[in-house]
């Protein structure tokens, strides 16, 4: 019985030496980006992966979309803590989701090892340019006054119940003291849509998006979500400076299943953040109007529960479930 006991004990600790040297042999790495192909974190990974080429070597991105990202979360999750298979964690995956849906297949405090955090991208508070004009709207106390003065006239449109839209208006209005109807579209082109015919009033929708627009001067930007202004919107206050704090960011980052080890961990964080920090990457973030942000793991998954305890008041408020 002894022997086999320590032949056991002999196995768990080759396998747990297994995962570092996997990587210093440049095995390929699966990188699982749970969303479709063309999409901001989809092509941030993929940047990512040409620039780590060298240090890591060969990095296969596999798109694996459906369920608000729920299953390429899952995969990740259930894969082998080998760091051969890592993933990204956004904003949905590993913040909204684990209150929106019933049932989730994994556990997003507990199933994933944070590696670093890649990036993030500020909402944008907007209104339909001509409406805000026939409105004399110019700023976000002239919205709430004329919320308040109209009670029930304005409405505001998003990519669906339980949509980074819906629990950003939502939280907008929980702040303002105002009330405005939710008209919820299938997906954020969708929505946008509905914003520039004047279907609905304003929409908070994320930066990268909204962009062309604003700078086309169809939409008329009102306020970033941000803590701080966004060099990319110059003259746009933040909502923190009308409501303390108030932020609400689409982020991403990276991570593995739990029990990586800690010395994978952090081989593949210091790649993966000096590949942040390079200028091309700057640069090539910069077209997606994203901030590259390289973290400790110990900063990424605190970030990530404080974002779940946000979002947890924030969805129970909107009453937003999917079953």
């Amino acid at each position: 019985m002894h022997r086999r006991t320590l032949l056991v004990h002999t196995a768990a600790a080759t396998m747990a030496l297994a995962a570092p040297l996997a990587l210093a042999q440049n095995a390929p790495i699966r990188l699982i980006v749970p969303y479709p192909p063309g999409g901001p974190l989809d092509v941030t990974a993929r940047v990512l992966a040409e620039r780590v080429r060298d240090t890591l070597g060969t990095v296969i991105i596999e798109n694996k979309a459906g369920a608000g990202g729920n299953i390429g979360a899952d995969a990740v999750a259930k894969a082998a803590p080998d760091g051969l298979t890592i993933g990204l964690a956004a904003t949905a995956t590993h913040a909204v989701n684990p209150w929106l849906y019933q049932r989730m297949p994994y556990d997003a405090g507990k199933d994933f090892a944070a590696i670093t955090q890649m990036a993030r991208v500020p909402n944008v508070l907007v209104m339909n340019a001509a409406r805000a004009e026939q409105l004399k709207i110019r700023s976000v106390a002239d919205l709430i006054a004329y919320a308040k003065a109209h009670p029930g006239k304005l409405n505001y449109g998003s990519g669906g119940n339980g949509s980074a839209g819906h629990l950003a208006g939502e939280m907008f209005k929980q702040k303002a003291g105002i009330f405005a109807l939710h008209i919820p579209y299938r997906g954020a082109n969708p929505a946008q849509l509905a914003l520039l015919a004047g279907e609905v009033d304003f929409n908070i929708d994320n930066l990268a998006a909204a962009a062309p627009n604003i700078k086309a001067g169809k939409l008329k930007a009102l306020a970033v979500t941000s803590t701080a202004a966004s060099p990319m919107l110059p003259g746009v206050p933040p909502l923190a400076d009308t409501f303390k704090g108030f932020t609400i960011d689409t982020w991403w980052g990276l991570v593995a299943p739990a029990h990586t080890p800690p010395a994978t961990i952090a081989r593949l964080n210091k790649a993966f953040t000096e590949a942040l920090k390079a200028p091309e990457t700057q640069t090539r973030f910069a077209t997606l109007m994203a901030e590259p942000v390289p973290t400790t793991p110990e900063q990424f998954e605190a970030f990530m529960a404080s974002e779940r305890a946000k979002y947890q008041q924030v969805v129970k408020a909107s009453g937003a479930q999917v079953d």
